[in-house]
């Protein structure tokens, strides 16, 4: 039996896609994770704000080069799409924009993001969501993107708008932090927006 409702966006189209990189006007540029990024991952990781907000396991270099390699993998298998934001021209990270739980056949996925204070305040996350949800949109053929934070979080809510992202409602103990459960903000755009 045929499925009556096609796939928004073709099993394969992702993984046949070279993962782009862009430079942004904040002079930074969003790139594929290198290995060489372990260490940028690795401070992350121990970063208290970063930590609190998106709850990572503290890593040691030779575990953040094992991640980045599955995070390369996740292109191919067309499952996430992970990138850097790192000075233009050349060095360390100092940031990450994530485009998770892709689902190609419903036409969506999730931005996730963070800075080290290295890269915070030059509106670098803002100019990265925007570039890569017009890819996303563009390229990629995605109809939904959408970004979740903890209402305690005004940083990222305020990113979510400026790149773009209307508020959509409040998700109610929708996240478990350290300090117990979060209310979390959805905010989404389509590709029609």
């Amino acid at each position: 039996m045929t499925d009556p409702i096609p796939p928004v966006v073709p099993a394969g189209r992702m993984a046949a896609l070279a993962q782009p990189s862009y430079d942004l006007p904040c002079g930074l540029r969003l790139r594929p994770w290198e290995p060489c990024d372990a260490p940028a991952l690795v401070a992350a990781y121990a970063d208290p704000d970063i930590r609190h907000w998106n709850r990572p396991d503290r890593l040691t270099e030779e575990q953040a080069v094992t991640r980045i390699a599955r995070w390369r993998e996740r292109w191919h298998t067309e499952s996430a799409a992970l990138w850097a934001l790192a000075p233009a021209d050349g060095g360390r990270a100092v940031g990450g924009i994530a485009l998770a739980d892709i689902d190609l056949r419903g036409g969506g996925a999730e931005f996730v993001y963070w800075l080290l204070p290295a890269g915070r305040g030059a509106g670098a996350t803002t100019e990265g969501l925007s570039v890569l949800t017009s890819w996303a949109f563009t390229e990629l053929g995605l109809h939904r993107l959408r970004i979740t934070h903890s209402v305690a979080n005004p940083a990222s809510c305020h990113v979510a708008l400026k790149s773009g992202y209307p508020l959509e409602g409040t998700m109610r103990g929708a996240l478990l932090h350290a300090d117990g459960w979060h209310d979390e903000h959805l905010h989404a755009r389509i590709s029609t927006d």
